[in-house]
């Protein structure tokens, strides 16, 4: 996974073009009909039942507008929420106020669906092993605060990028000439470029996960699109030669009985790429 600093940065990044997105050459509505003196007073206002997300950032993205507004934080991140709760309270200058508003509200409202969405998976997981994962199948641009979002909500992070942890998926194996060419061609290739990754290989059939335990060095192995009981044949193969992750097809209606197969972690696209925002809003006081 990436470390800190480059999580740090990849924020720094998103709330830069954010801004930017959204503000450009000037606030002209806020310019136009606010002095440049008079300050202001906004709340946080949840309007929907969840898991609240996004706190943090939203003091990230008002320190970036104006280091001068103050926030006076009565939830924090991760705490249930119910409609008419407030989460803050922020005061300072009305037009930089305005200016956070929009990149603020929808952070949050995406970060707290999905971590809304990220508690539900992970108490269906109670009593077993397994834990939930994230994907890549992220908004283009947000990974970072999906992501987040995700571990407010009590999951844990996939890889982050393309270059954080190697995967071989079915397109890789077939293109480099099947599974154990692409697991050779890997090892060799991170072993001369001096790159320490976990390796991850998907596994299609049983036959495939037969494949692959004959090699070494393979950190888990992705039993992808498998009936319950092929998991857990998967998972009797496997033992503890490696982890195991289930992916595909998985909802609020297959993930325990995934989990009841025996498998280390459990992915789902559907907590970034299939949510609807928490309705919360930022009302003047």
């Amino acid at each position: 996974m990436i470390s800190e600093a480059q999580f740090e940065n990849e924020l720094q990044i998103l709330i830069k073009n954010a801004i930017r997105e959204d503000i450009g050459p000037g606030d002209y509505s806020s310019l136009a009909c606010i002095p440049a003196i008079a300050t202001g007073k906004a709340k946080l206002l949840v309007k929907e039942d969840g898991i609240i997300a996004g706190v943090a950032f939203a003091k990230m993205v008002f320190q970036f507008v104006d280091p001068n507004l103050q926030i006076e934080t009565f939830i924090e991140d991760g705490m249930p929420v119910k409609k008419g709760d407030i989460v803050f309270y922020v005061s300072g200058s009305s037009q930089s106020i305005l200016k956070s508003e929009r990149v603020v509200l929808n952070s949050m409202q995406r970060m707290s669906a999905i971590a809304t969405k990220t508690k539900t998976y992970v108490k269906l997981l109670e009593g077993t092993q397994a834990k939930i994962l994230d994907t890549r199948k992220t908004t283009p641009g947000f990974r970072a605060c999906e992501k987040w979002a995700v571990k407010i909500g009590g999951g844990e992070n996939h890889r982050f990028a393309l270059y954080d942890m190697v995967m071989l998926k079915d397109n890789h194996n077939d293109f480099a000439g099947g599974i154990t060419l692409a697991i050779a061609k890997t090892k060799a290739y991170l072993k001369e470029n001096n790159l320490d990754l976990k390796i991850i290989v998907e596994a299609r059939n049983l036959k495939e996960i037969k494949e692959i335990l004959e090699s070494e060095g393979v950190y888990r192995i992705l039993i992808d699109n498998f009936n319950y009981e092929d998991t857990k044949k998967a998972v009797a193969l496997i033992g503890d030669r490696c982890l195991t992750e289930s992916s595909g097809n998985i909802n609020e209606e297959t993930i325990r009985h995934y989990a009841e197969c025996g498998v280390n972690y459990i992915s789902s696209g559907a907590l970034t790429h299939s949510v609807y925002n928490m309705d919360l809003s930022l009302k003047a006081i």
